[in-house]
């Protein structure tokens, strides 16, 4: 008798030690899945308007751009900082927009290029000083020729993202 009540408090120790366990592999299988799918970078955001960069470029160059605007922008990435992902540049007609992410709170993939974004934040222009621009070039692996070409500062649209959705690549 005592060997079977040994036995039955074994066998309810194993199977709950063995619940436990799949319950958390269930879990951490899910915050994996979780993290693979997720596309949005920073602050969760919603639109109930999204301008193409190129229009809002367009607009920009015939009205001027002479305060801060909070909009949702879509746009391409020329280029993303190759050292750690902390900034990213966006096609917008002839020009680029340099997109900053809000305090510095997180980072975007370094190998995006050529892929859709939707970024929620604040446009504003702003004239960029050389030793920044410079800065920007070296981060993005020019070549000691093209940084010391850098000479001139540069009047530019700017964005600072609280949150940017990658889009899915087309296929």
């Amino acid at each position: 008798m005592r060997f079977l009540c040994l036995l039955f408090c074994f066998t309810l120790f194993v199977a709950c030690a063995n619940e436990g366990q799949e319950v958390a592999t269930e879990e951490t299988e899910m915050t994996a899945e979780a993290v693979e799918t997720s596309n949005i970078f920073g602050e969760p955001f919603e639109a109930s308007e999204i301008m193409a960069v190129n229009d809002f470029s367009q607009k920009v160059a015939m009205e001027g751009l002479t305060d801060t605007l909070e909009t949702t922008l879509r746009g391409t990435v020329n280029e993303v900082c190759q050292k750690k992902g902390c900034w990213m540049t966006i096609a917008a007609g002839e020009e680029e927009m340099m997109v900053r992410f809000k305090d510095y709170g997180f980072f975007m993939p370094m190998d995006i290029s050529g892929r859709e974004v939707v970024m929620h934040g604040k446009a504003y222009v702003e004239e960029t000083p050389v030793d920044e621009l410079r800065h920007y070039a070296e981060d993005a692996g020019k070549s000691a020729e093209e940084i010391a070409a850098i000479t001139e500062p540069k009047r530019e649209m700017k964005f600072l993202a609280s949150g940017v959705e990658l889009l899915e690549a087309s296929k």
